[in-house]
């Protein structure tokens, strides 16, 4: 049921990389019919990208599921208005191309809505619709070095680093599926569309809400802490006598937990450890005394000590030892996805569950203008005209 909430809603989506694709991959994952714009003879950047298998980029797989792809150039004036002739039937129009682009190929806000009222209309950019750097790209990286995640990312003394995932696109794309889901729930009690803005800026900001508060309260800069987080101890990686193990006491409550499965209540009982203000004033300290009693253990031992004690806590995995554990395969969080090319794909689905039942449909993501013909046969491009377009260029 809830992997078909969205049947029968189309979705124009001029997206390329990484934001506007996971939005749009997130509305298909509902069940709208997602018509991918890409350029003839192109595509979507990430097609170029490697990994590749089969001949495949991977992070196009990774976010361009339950699509269809149509080739049109809407760079010329005659696929701008193919563009906007499928706008015409469809419920949600999303584009990432920068501020005024997209009005000037007549595929604005305005120009759209005079035709179809009811249009969810979403556009996406790096800095926003408003102010000095406006007109600017930008990718995820640059968005995390502008709005200070890389500041607080990695150990005092270093260099600053990136988080290494996109989590400014996707938290990008995430904003945005939601503010097309909330659009159109507007739109069943207003009968009107309405516009959606989102930026890279805007969520690498909402990112570091807890940060920007800590800032704010007290005017001092955060540090780099590594593993370690600043407002409790201990909370970090320490080192076993084979790896490292993550320890998570939030509270005074499972701090007594860890010197449980440590074997260690004398720290319980240190005055210098006794709450959680404490901790964290005396860090250094805390983390020599812990440490010096987790490197004789193993990790597995640390573990299943710190489990059996309630304390939250986990083995250091790599991304090969994260998708083969027990828990994700038993959450169903690697689905398999075989195309033609690679029968063996594997992807991970929508991390929700409704019912029980974990959310989403998944078809293969679409070869390059595999659906060009069948999806501009829907606004009445007859045999003919298809010929003249492709002769041209206009459409692949």
């Amino acid at each position: 049921m809830f992997s078909e909430l969205l049947r029968g809603v189309r979705v124009i989506d001029l997206t390329q990389n990484v934001a506007g694709p996971f939005c749009t991959q997130i509305l298909g994952d509902f069940g709208a019919d997602v018509i991918k714009i890409e350029r003839p003879g192109v595509g979507d950047d990430t097609r170029g990208w490697t990994p590749r298998v089969a001949g495949e980029s991977a992070a196009f797989l990774a976010y361009n599921r339950n699509k269809r792809s149509a080739c049109v150039d809407f760079a010329s004036a005659d696929g701008a208005r193919l563009v906007a002739e499928l706008a015409k039937g469809a419920d949600v129009f999303i584009h990432s191309l920068k501020p005024g682009s997209a009005e000037q190929r007549g595929l604005g806000f305005d120009a759209l809505r005079l035709a179809n009222p009811r249009l969810v209309y979403c556009a996406i950019s790096a800095f926003g619709e408003t102010g000095p750097l406006a007109q600017l790209p930008g990718y995820d990286p640059l968005m995390q070095a502008f709005t200070g995640i890389m500041s607080v990312m990695g150990n005092e003394g270093d260099d600053p680093v990136r988080v290494s995932l996109p989590i400014i696109d996707m938290g990008t794309g995430m904003w945005s599926a939601l503010g097309i889901f909330a659009a159109l729930m507007s739109r069943e009690k207003t009968g009107e569309g309405a516009l959606v803005n989102a930026s890279l800026l805007e969520s690498g900001m909402s990112w570091m809400t807890i940060v920007v508060a800590g800032y704010l309260a007290c005017g001092k800069l955060p540090l780099k802490m590594g593993s370690a987080m600043a407002m409790t101890a201990p909370y970090e990686l320490f080192h076993a006598s084979d790896g490292l193990v993550f320890i998570a006491a939030g509270n005074d409550r499972l701090y007594r937990k860890v010197c449980e499965a440590l074997a260690a209540p004398e720290l319980a009982d240190d005055p210098r450890f006794l709450t959680n203000a404490h901790r964290v004033e005396n860090r250094p300290a805390l983390r020599e005394a812990i440490e010096s009693r987790t490197r004789a253990r193993t990790s597995a031992d640390l573990v299943a000590a710190m489990r059996k004690a309630g304390t939250p806590c986990s083995e250091m995995n790599d991304i090969g030892q994260a998708v083969r554990s027990e828990q994700v395969s038993a959450m169903g969080m690697v689905a398999p996805l075989p195309t033609a090319l690679i029968p063996g794909l594997k992807v991970v689905p929508l991390p929700l569950r409704m019912d029980g039942q974990r959310v989403g449909q998944l078809t293969p993501p679409p070869l390059l203008g595999a659906d060009t013909e069948a999806v501009l046969g829907e606004i009445g491009c007859s045999n003919e005209h298809l010929a003249d377009l492709r002769r041209r260029g206009i459409v692949g």
